[in-house]
């Protein structure tokens, strides 16, 4: 199939015909600033420096100006470099990638990292846009799969290919990818806070320091060995789930939810499945409406008091698996809506915490979990408190669901604009 009119067949692709490419290092000076990747001693009264841990998940450089490095290193670094505004700094070990702005501020030293001094008549944001596109990140799994060394040296970052249209053009696609990544960046402040507030409203709300209107009445402690009957898991590796089979909740899949509860109705045909006889499993690890299901096993404290709450209505077959502990109501107690919050409160994970053994991997067992004491009121007041806080869920899964389009939406953007396939000019 020909090149359509208007675009060029080139090493990196199909790319418009007044666009070129050519290596990063047409763009942007390269340079190491620590070429033998020493960590240079350090001393209090010397000079400030950036090293890959002031990498945050923005575009800056979280720089840290207390730690300081001998002054004769930074003697004979100093006239080797000037940072400008719109540099860029780019992982090349350990942290490999994750290319930001430097500061402004004189930091005269740089760890692990390549420096990128951005040539005149180039738009500085476009080169960011590009360093940070699927493409460039392709490019270095590709570079650092064909050797051994896990390291992306000055040569290997020099030959990355970029394409580049017109200034003009470079401008106004930065500007597109700018306001896309601002409105990325006000929904995830936007959710921040409200799950800040969430946060602040559960402490409040689960331990009876704010009380809802018309709700007066004392709260009792019940330990969870008076609200619940335990159980264990039905063992399986996670190599022996499929598509085919009964749904099967893998402890692996609670440590990453961002939920405490899951429901089978709406979620099983992204549920795993294992392809097992129902009668090879015990009653205890068939889960049911309304079961609590916990982690066994973490490797940090706030994993320990991992949980999923079933929510199973038609009675689906439902196998708990292995590292989990089921749950079982065996008393009214406890309203279905309210299970989805009552173990999320610091009190609650405090316990677990107390509870857990282990050094680099945590556990805690049946009776353990059923030492642990949990504040009840009664149903009504576990009902109101678990509409407001479940109503703030929706608001969180509204603003998840926006963030996450926003973010697919600028994917796509990059796509097309860096490419061009679009063009803005």
């Amino acid at each position: 199939m020909g090149v359509k009119a208007g675009f060029k067949q080139t090493e990196f692709g199909v790319i418009p015909e007044d666009w070129r490419v050519s290596g990063l290092d047409s763009v942007a000076n390269i340079i190491d600033p620590q070429p033998d990747h020493r960590t240079p001693q350090a001393l209090s009264g010397g000079e400030p420096y950036i090293g890959i841990s002031d990498f945050t998940s923005d575009d800056s450089v979280n720089w840290e100006g207390s730690r300081k490095i001998i002054r004769s290193a930074v003697d004979k670094q100093q006239s080797r470099f000037r940072i400008q505004s719109g540099d860029i700094i780019f992982g090349k070990i350990g942290t490999i990638g994750l290319p930001k702005f430097l500061p402004i501020t004189p930091f005269r030293y740089a760890l692990s990292a390549n420096i990128l001094l951005i040539k005149p008549n180039v738009d500085h944001f476009f080169v960011m846009a590009w360093l940070k596109s699927r493409f460039v990140q392709e490019m270095v799994g590709r570079e650092l799969h064909s050797t051994s060394q896990a390291a992306f040296g000055i040569q290997k970052m020099r030959a990355l290919l970029i394409p580049q249209p017109p200034e003009l053009e470079q401008k106004a696609i930065a500007e597109a990818l700018s306001d896309a990544d601002a409105l990325i960046a006000s929904l995830e402040q936007l959710l921040a806070k409200k799950r800040h507030i969430k946060q602040g409203a559960m402490q409040d709300l689960l331990t009876g320091q704010k009380r809802l209107p018309g709700f007066g009445g004392e709260w009792v402690a019940q330990t969870l060995e008076s609200l619940f009957n335990f159980s264990g898991g039905f063992t399986a590796s996670r190599d022996q789930l499929s598509s085919d089979g009964h749904c099967y909740l893998h402890y692996g899949d609670i440590h990453t939810s961002h939920k405490n509860f899951i429901s089978i109705r709406a979620e099983q045909a992204d549920i795993p499945k294992l392809d097992v006889p129902l009668k090879a499993v015990s009653a205890g690890s068939l889960l049911a409406d309304g079961d609590v299901v916990f982690v066994d096993a973490s490797e940090d404290d706030e994993g320990v008091s991992k949980h999923i709450v079933v929510i199973n209505p038609d009675a689906a077959p439902y196998i708990s698996g292995l590292h989990t502990i089921v749950a079982k109501p065996k008393t009214a107690l406890l309203e279905k809506e309210y299970l989805r919050h009552c173990f999320q409160t610091q009190a609650v994970k405090t316990q677990f915490r107390f509870y857990a053994v282990g050094t680099k991997v945590l556990g805690v067992s049946k009776t353990n979990i059923a030492k642990i004491v949990l504040p009840v009121p009664d149903k009504d007041e576990q009902s109101a408190i678990a509409a407001i806080l479940s109503d703030m869920d929706a608001e969180i899964a509204t603003l998840e669901a926006k963030l996450a389009k926003a973010r697919q939406i600028k994917q796509g953007m990059m796509q097309n604009l860096l490419t061009g396939r679009i063009r803005l000019i």
